[in-house]
């Protein structure tokens, strides 16, 4: 089943000066239509409480709103589905568990891990990382920079890899046009939104760049 995947991913995070719910309102009035729930700092019965408000604003605005890893809690929220971010999950497994009808996203950083990705044949998209340094998800894997979805974007069209590929990994609005140009799908953004002075004004910056 082909799903919709936006151009523009917005991912929440763990602030100590706002919400989950408050930047998801924040994000579907500036105009996103894709929402991430990331929340790695409550226990799922809180995270149930908090997503059921964040579903509602999604559903108010007509925004897709994906769990990042909780695919356990799918059958309890108003969810559309889950990203995995761990590398070497069993994707055909969690696609047996969420079922065809919900969305299902992948973490990627080499054309190894798309190919892999690709061969499952039930994930909907990739997002691959990361572009630059980035606190919101600390690790050692290597920066890819423009030039590395670059090359990237070329060895899928030699391997016929159709899946879409969205760049995140502290990307900021000034590296979407080079990066759009680069052969990708798409942008996943947190920090640069949620960290800016004014979130709302950051992703209508972020919009009118990839569209």
């Amino acid at each position: 089943m082909k799903k919709y995947i936006s151009r523009f991913h917005y991912l929440t995070q763990d602030l100590p000066h706002r919400s989950h719910i408050e930047q998801t309102e924040i994000a579907c009035k500036a105009g996103a239509n894709w929402v991430q729930y990331r929340c790695f700092s409550k226990p799922d019965e809180e995270m149930i409480q908090e997503l059921h408000q964040v579903a509602s604003i999604c559903d108010d605005w007509g925004a897709t709103l994906i769990l990042t890893d909780h695919y356990h809690l799918l059958d309890k929220v108003d969810a559309q589905g889950v990203h995995i971010e761990d590398m070497q999950a069993d994707f055909v497994q969690i696609r047996k568990i969420i079922s065809d009808e919900k969305t299902l996203g992948a973490s990627a950083n080499t054309i190894a891990n798309i190919e892999r990705i690709s061969k499952s044949g039930v994930v909907d998209y990739a997002g691959c990382g990361p572009f630059a340094h980035t606190d919101t998800k600390p690790n050692d894997l290597p920066l890819l920079e423009t030039e590395g979805y670059r090359e990237i974007s070329t060895k899928m069209k030699a391997l016929n890899i159709g899946l879409p590929i969205l760049a995140i990994g502290g990307v900021k609005s000034e590296d979407t046009e080079a990066l759009m140009q680069s052969g990708i799908y798409g942008i996943a953004v947190s920090s640069a939104i949620n960290l800016a002075e004014n979130p709302a004004e950051a992703i209508k910056d972020f919009y009118k760049k990839i569209y």
